[in-house]
């Protein structure tokens, strides 16, 4: 998106209308992803799969790579609306502003903003779109050695252990 490319300019309309892009661009991107030689050692990935279909296609790409450790981060409703309307990235840079960055970016100066998807409005029909296309992702892999789920409505210290933690576990389980 930042790269103003035809499939970003699409992905950004399609996301600040509180819609998830379609699962054939989202795959390509990361099996072209996955492919990069930095990748072959394993990866991290944030907000994929968003759908079963996803899943699958995932699962396909993992075939011959080792273990796929999935790691839920379950947080209540009201507090994530709460958490991303309050949310800010810089206007100039795209950084995501820490809460200590009040006005200004941290890291050159410029304007803090909102993000387009962020207002609450567009948060809520996220959530709904969640619901119906991404839950299903829990019972899809929770029956999964590796699959583990953590409360993610602690301070983010403690979210970050319990995330180490439960890759940590996940991984001493799986022959990789």
């Amino acid at each position: 998106m930042q790269a103003g490319s035809e499939l970003g300019r699409v992905a950004k309309a399609t996301m600040d209308a509180g819609n998830l892009v379609g699962d054939d661009v989202i795959i390509g991107i990361v099996r072209h992803r996955l492919c990069r030689p930095d990748a072959q050692r394993g990866f991290v990935l944030d907000g994929f799969p968003r759908t079963v279909h996803q899943a699958t296609a995932l699962d396909a790409m993992m075939d011959g790579r080792g273990g796929l450790v999935v790691v839920d981060i379950a947080v209540p409703e009201e507090v994530l609306v709460r958490r991303l309307a309050a949310r800010r990235i810089c206007q100039a840079c795209g950084s995501n502003a820490p809460v200590e960055w009040t006005t200004a970016c941290g890291k050159c100066g410029g304007p803090l903003m909102q993000r387009s998807d962020d207002g609450e409005s567009v948060v809520r029909e996220r959530l709904k779109v969640y619901l119906r296309q991404t839950k299903p992702l829990v019972d899809y892999y929770s029956a999964r050695p590796t699959f583990r789920t953590i409360d993610g409505n602690q301070p983010p210290d403690v979210v970050t252990a319990a995330i180490d933690a439960a890759v940590d576990a996940a991984v001493a389980g799986v022959r990789l």
